[in-house]
């Protein structure tokens, strides 16, 4: 076993240079500058972009709310989504918009972003 592990770190400790037993840690290739990274290409219907029906801040600001309040007990009150921005100890800027909510009963966090008029994407089928 010593012999084994000798042979698999010997790259490492002559050289610096990785060994196939850390091929794992070598990182992915970048870009050289100047080449074109639109080249990539994206399986049908997942482009990078913003949907139709939406900004791009709303979709940062959905995001931004989504992160806290993906997981409150939906449908929920804007009282009850408020308090759950609260307790997970949401930033301001957050805790503004939710209790900017008119008071009702949201199903999910599409009808929250609804209500405070963030757009709504356009899906097509």
């Amino acid at each position: 076993m010593d012999e084994h592990q000798k042979q698999e770190t010997e790259g490492m400790v002559r050289g610096g240079g990785a060994t196939h037993a850390e091929e794992w840690k070598e990182p992915e290739p970048t870009p050289a500058s100047g080449e074109d990274e639109s080249v990539r290409t994206y399986a049908p219907g997942h482009e990078p972009g913003t949907p139709e029906g939406i900004t791009q801040e709303g979709v940062d600001v959905r995001s931004d709310l989504a992160k806290w309040l993906s997981d409150a007990d939906f449908p929920a009150t804007s009282l009850e989504l408020l308090q759950h921005a609260e307790r997970m100890d949401a930033p301001d800027h957050v805790m503004d918009l939710v209790s900017s909510l008119p008071e009702r009963r949201y199903a999910n966090m599409a009808e929250v972003g609804q209500a405070l008029g963030l757009g709504v994407e356009k899906r097509r089928w």
